[in-house]
């Protein structure tokens, strides 16, 4: 299967924290996704992009904070996340990218 351009749009990048690497223990993969990407499409873009069986896939949003940036507020942008839940056997190796 190739990789089309809608896949890459969707998954943004792995997300590497303490909670990420906890969860790959149990089986799962944790991304940064488009914010309005349904569960479905995170779905075919892991299976597509990586080639493997994805069991579930469960999502949070996280509200970006108001922080203060030379003295004036801004606000992070909304982050949304995808825990992917692969099939026994499957592996996606964030590290590399395999």
């Amino acid at each position: 299967m190739s990789a089309t351009a809608e896949q890459y749009d969707v998954i943004r990048k792995p997300i590497i924290t303490e909670k990420a690497t906890m969860a790959s223990e149990n089986g799962a993969v944790v991304f940064e996704v488009a914010i309005d990407a349904t569960k479905p499409q995170i779905k075919d873009a892991v299976e597509g992009l990586f080639g493997v069986k994805v069991k579930a896939v469960n999502t949070t949003i996280t509200k970006g904070k108001v922080k203060r940036f030379r003295g004036q507020l801004g606000k992070r942008k909304n982050v949304k996340k995808a825990y992917v839940t692969l099939e026994e056997g499957n592996t996606i190796d964030v590290t590399t990218g395999l």
